[in-house]
């Protein structure tokens, strides 16, 4: 990281470290994305979760794009990104993933590590279903694969998927409120004066427009299409091996650590840490991550 500030202060010199903010249409659908770095360096691609956006990674861009090219999406419905109405755009983690693969072709990144985290999990398994020579690394931070990350929290939203009603869509609404909103980012965090409350605040303002609310309860409905690859995923892990490091916070309750130790089962080479953080670990543990990933990434991307 002593090299990213000493070329920051070179002025011109530093340029690729300077975040860029796009929008590029792919399949008729504008997608944001965040960009730095060198266009010739190694590619890593930050996948986020929910509630949250790219915005999540805009701490962890900058000790990476020294080193590597670094792009970080928005999904629709999410961020920056257009937001089609549900009536003419079927919202699931299929077409996330058929966009982000067509975004990343279309940015020329023919291969690529991925940060994976909550609802990138997915997506990123998904990317690596459709292009498993792309996928060069994995940085897995609380995304699940695996049935055993599925505990307690997750009940309602089975219910709702054994049963589509009214009643099981409406027993979600809560989720995609302020208080829960907060939640997932205070909760398990032993300093929560460590998490900025911008960040809640941020997530729960693009929650909030109007319209979006039905958008999310039909994502938790498709999550469930994820789980049924959870074979695929594994059986990926197996034949690629793809170089893993996982780092998760071991107190969240929505992906638990009952989720990361599985990984081990089909990539025993997978590097694990357990932080003493919670659900969005890079609020409060970004130091620490950024630097777990750059030994990692030092050591097992190939460089061009």
């Amino acid at each position: 990281m002593s090299n990213a500030k000493g070329e920051a202060r070179t002025g011109a010199a530093a340029d690729h470290l300077v975040v860029r903010h796009r929008t590029l249409e792919v399949n008729g659908v504008d997608l944001f994305y965040r960009e730095a770095g060198r266009r010739d360096a190694p590619v890593v691609v930050l996948l986020h979760g929910f509630p949250a956006s790219s915005h999540m990674y805009r701490n962890l861009i900058p000790e990476l794009a020294d080193r590597y090219r670094v792009i970080a999406p928005d999904y629709p419905a999410f961020g920056q990104s257009a937001a089609p109405d549900r009536k003419s755009f079927a919202y699931g983690f299929a077409i996330y993933a058929e966009l982000i693969d067509g975004l990343l072709t279309r940015l020329g990144a023919e291969r690529y590590a991925l940060y994976v985290m909550d609802y990138g999990a997915p997506v990123g398994f998904r990317l690596a279903l459709r292009q498993p020579d792309r996928v060069t690394a994995l940085v897995v931070q609380n995304g699940n694969a695996y049935s055993e990350g599925l505990r307690e929290f997750w009940d309602p939203i089975k219910a709702y998927w054994r049963e589509g009603t009214q009643q099981r869509r409406d027993a979600l609404r809560a989720g995609t409120t302020l208080n829960a909103t907060k939640y997932q980012y205070i909760d398990g965090v032993k300093d929560p004066s460590r998490i900025d409350p911008a960040s809640w605040v941020h997530d729960q303002a693009l929650l909030d427009r109007p319209g979006n609310v039905e958008i999310q309860l039909d994502l938790f409905k498709d999550y469930g299409s994820n789980v049924a690859l959870y074979p695929q995923f594994q059986a990926f892990f197996r034949e690629y091996r793809p170089p893993t490091l996982i780092v998760w916070g071991k107190n969240d309750k929505i992906f638990p650590v009952d989720g990361a130790y599985p990984y081990l089962r089909d990539l025993p080479e997978a590097e694990l840490h357990l932080l003493d953080t919670g659900h969005f670990a890079l609020e409060d543990k970004g130091d620490e991550i950024a630097a777990l990933m750059r030994d990692f990434l030092a050591r097992k991307l190939p460089r061009p």
